[in-house]
Order: structure tokens, then sequence, then C-alpha cells
């Protein structure tokens, strides 16, 4: 697996009030996030960018603004075809 080197301010760290793998764990995290959302990874892709589980990662969707599942119209239209309202 390769590495990535950010830079980040002390005066973001003490901000944020994180420690400095506190910082780095949320930084993964909403990286992946964002290329999830993008489409850019999968959600299993995602969660080993985030070092996380898939279903822990799909379970933070909500907490970041990001759908868990995009289905367009015509997804949902099968999924309910034939459901009483």
């Amino acid at each position: 697996m390769q590495t990535v080197t950010i830079e980040c301010p002390e005066a973001v760290l003490a901000t944020l009030n994180l420690s400095p793998e506190a910082f780095a764990q949320e930084a993964r995290l909403a990286l992946a996030m964002k290329l999830f959302e993008m489409g850019r990874l999968t959600s299993g892709q995602a969660a080993a960018i985030a070092g996380v589980s898939r279903p822990v990662f799909l379970l933070s969707c909500q907490r970041y603004g990001a759908a868990s599942v995009k289905w367009d119209d015509a997804e949902l239209e099968a999924e309910f075809k034939g459901q009483q309202r």
C-alpha cells in the first residue's frame, strides 16, 4: 500500500482539538467519503482507504451527508414495482 503525506499546520490541530493521529484518521475518512460520493471509488475501496470495515463506512455516510446508495428512477421503480401503497 502506498503512503501519502499531507502537511497540516499545528494551529489547525489545536483548533480542531485533535491529535495528529485522530486528524489523520478523520482526514482519511473524509477523503474516502468524498471520492465515494463522486463515484470514483466503490464503498469497499473507500472503506479500505478509510481503514474501516465496509459496514462502518456505509453507516458513516449519513454523518458526512453522502448517500450510501445511489439508485436512479428506473431502479427505484423496479424495486417497488407491484407493492401496495
